[in-house]
C-alpha cells in the first residue's frame, strides 16, 4: 500500500489548489486514460476545479471511446503552462510527458501517481506504489485520502484502468486485493458487458487484415524462446490503420506456447521504433528496457529506439540469455 503520509501530503495540494492540472503519458493507454479521468471526475464532483490532457498526438484509441469524460479533456495548447498543481498519471519518467513536460517542469508542485519500479520519482510528490496492479489503484487510495467519494463515472474509468492493466485479471499482479476493488467498483452498475467488448473484443475489419499480414511475418528464436513481429508505416497505410488501433497486438503475439519473451515493434513515422516487450517471468523484460532507455514492470515493459527495426531486434536478442 502507498505510504499513507505521502498520500496525506499530495491530498493538501490538491484541497489546497485553485486549479488541478492533470496529465498522462502520450499514447495513453487504459491504465493511464482511466486513472486521469477518474481523478478529473472526482474533483469535478467535489467543486475543485481541474483541467485534464495528454500530449500530441491528441488522439484517443478507438477501443477507449466508452471512457466517461473523454469529451471534457483539452487539447495540449490548451493546458496550463505553469501549473499551480499539477498530477500525472503512469508516467515514468518527465519525457513520457511529450508537449506537456514542460508546463510540469514549471508547476508550483507536481505529483506523480504510478505504479511503476522504474518510475524516475520526478515530482515534488511522488506517490509511487509498484506493487500496485495499476495507477488506479494508487487513484482509488489517494480519493480516499481525499476524504472524497466515487461516482459512477469515476468508477467506471478506474474498472477500465484495473482491467487493462491486470489483463482481465489474468497477470500476477492480480491480488484479492485487486478483487476487492472490483467489487466495490462494479456496485457503480459499471456496463462490463459493453465495455468489455469495447475494450478487449471489437475490432474494425481492417485491422484483422492488418493483423494476417503482421501474424504472416512473425519470427520465432525457439533457442532463445523469443517471438517477435514489427508493424510498419506501409502496413498501416495499406489497410487504413491508425497505430492506436496496433495497441493490443502484443497480447496476441504473446500466446505462442514456445516463447519466454515477447515483443512486437511499431515503426514510427519519424524513423523510431516504439517497442512492447513481454515476459512469462524467468526474464525481467523491465531491467531489458530500461538498458534501452525504457521502463516497465518485470513481466511487462517497453521502450523507443532509433530503426530500423531489424538492429533493434538485434539489439533485444542481445540482452537475452
Amino acid at each position: 500500500m502507498t505510504d499513507t503520509e505521502v498520500l496525506a501530503t499530495a491530498a493538501r495540494a490538491i484541497r489546497g489548489s485553485v486549479q488541478v492540472a492533470l496529465a498522462c503519458h502520450v499514447n495513453p493507454d487504459g491504465d493511464a486514460l482511466g486513472s486521469m479521468l477518474a481523478m478529473h471526475h472526482v474533483l469535478r464532483h467535489h467543486g475543485i476545479a481541474s483541467v485534464a490532457s495528454f500530449s500530441q498526438p491528441f488522439v484517443v484509441a478507438p477501443h477507449y471511446r466508452e471512457l466517461p469524460g473523454l469529451d471534457l479533456m483539452v487539447p495540449p495548447d490548451q493546458f496550463p503552462a505553469r501549473p499551480d498543481v499539477m498530477v500525472t498519471f503512469d508516467c515514468g519518467s518527465l519525457d513520457r510527458l511529450g508537449d506537456l513536460a514542460a508546463c510540469a517542469s514549471e508547476a508550483r508542485e507536481l505529483i506523480v501517481i504510478d505504479h511503476h519500479l522504474s518510475n524516475d520519482r520526478y515530482g515534488t510528490i511522488n506517490v509511487i506504489d509498484d506493487r500496485a496492479a495499476a495507477s488506479g489503484v494508487v487513484v482509488r487510495e489517494l480519493v480516499r485520502s481525499l476524504g472524497f467519494v466515487l461516482d459512477r463515472d469515476s468508477a467506471v474509468c478506474l474498472y477500465a484502468a484495473l482491467v487493462c492493466d491486470t489483463g482481465r485479471f489474468q497477470y500476477e499482479s492480480t491480488t484479492p486485493a485487486v478483487f476487492d476493488l472490483a467489487r466495490e467498483l462494479t456496485e457503480f452498475d459499471i456496463p462490463i458487458p459493453s465495455l468489455s467488448r469495447t475494450l478487449f473484443e471489437e475490432h474494425r475489419f481492417a485491422y484483422l487484415q492488418l493483423l494476417a499480414a503482421v501474424l504472416a511475418r512473425t519470427e520465432l528464436v525457439a533457442a532463445q524462446r523469443f517471438v517477435w513481429t514489427v508493424v510498419r508505416q506501409d502496413d498501416l497505410a495499406r489497410f487504413g490503420v491508425t497505430m492506436d488501433e496496433v495497441e493490443g497486438l502484443i497480447d496476441i503475439v504473446r500466446r505462442t506456447r514456445e516463447a519466454e519473451v515477447t515483443a512486437v515493434l511499431k515503426e514510427d513515422v519519424d524513423g523510431s521504433v516504439r517497442v512492447s516487450l513481454r515476459s512469462l517471468g524467468d526474464v525481467d523484460v523491465c531491467l531489458l528496457a530500461q538498458s534501452m532507455g525504457g521502463g516497465g514492470h518485470r513481466f511487462a515493459a517497453g521502450f523507443t529506439a532509433p530503426g530500423p527495426a531489424t538492429a533493434v531486434v538485434d539489439r533485444i536478442r542481445a540482452a537475452l540469455p
